[in-house]
């Protein structure tokens, strides 16, 4: 039998049972990055899920048109979750016109999800720069190369890029921090927390922030 030959896929046949057990509002801790805390940790090291801190980064430009695309997570406290890019890129871009954004961690293996709604802002450049040197050398220079989302000519003017970059900057000589690169703190607004339950009534527990600074957990309907 050949490829054209196979019966095609039919993804509203493609099911699977998740788990019995769930998530309760009393398994909660006071405040969502507590909980994220918890749940990343399980997947990193309990899962062993392939990249745990990879994120759907979901943006809308002043239309209203959104852009998706997966970015990794570098940190995260009770003041959001940061992420770095160029910031000439569709994401800054959009960004720049409304800062609203929705971060998406599909921990599918695990049948969760976390969800975190909220509004982007820009980390300090000392921030930037204490996150830029501590990656490898040749992603410093990809930083420099890359004109991200910009139209190329084909994979050889992004390679010849490169290249010069690594000719003035060889390993282990200082690459400075490019001024149009930089990171993003989400602070929350909500974080959803979605746990997989057998016959799709899966768990959904969000927090939502009050205007006293606290958190409201709310339980919604799957």
């Amino acid at each position: 039998m050949t490829d054209r030959d196979a019966v095609p896929l039919d993804p509203a046949a493609m099911r699977r049972q998740y788990r019995a057990e769930g998530l309760a509002e009393t398994d909660l801790p006071a405040t969502p990055v507590a909980q994220f805390a918890r749940w990343f940790g399980q997947a990193a090291t309990e899962a062993h899920l392939f990249e745990p801190n990879a994120m759907v980064v979901s943006t809308a430009n002043a239309e209203g048109r959104p852009s998706s695309r997966t970015v990794l997570l570098k940190s995260f406290d009770e003041q959001g979750f940061v992420f770095y890019t160029n910031y000439a890129s569709r994401k800054a871009g959009d960004l720049a016109e409304n800062p609203y954004v929705s971060l998406l961690f599909p921990w599918h293996p695990m049948a969760r999800q976390v969800i975190v709604s909220g509004i982007a802002r820009r980390t300090g450049r000392d921030e930037t720069a204490a996150y830029f040197r501590t990656r490898p050398h040749g992603s410093q220079l990809g930083a420099w190369a890359s004109a991200q989302s910009s139209v190329i000519s084909g994979r050889t003017e992004l390679d010849t890029a490169y290249a010069e970059l690594a000719a003035r900057y060889p390993e282990g000589e200082k690459v400075p921090v490019p001024p149009h690169w930089g990171g993003f703190r989400v602070a929350p607004q909500s974080v959803e927390f979605w746990q997989g339950r057998e016959n799709r009534l899966h768990d959904r527990l969000r927090y939502v922030a009050r205007a006293d600074g606290g958190w409201q957990v709310e339980r919604l309907s799957p």
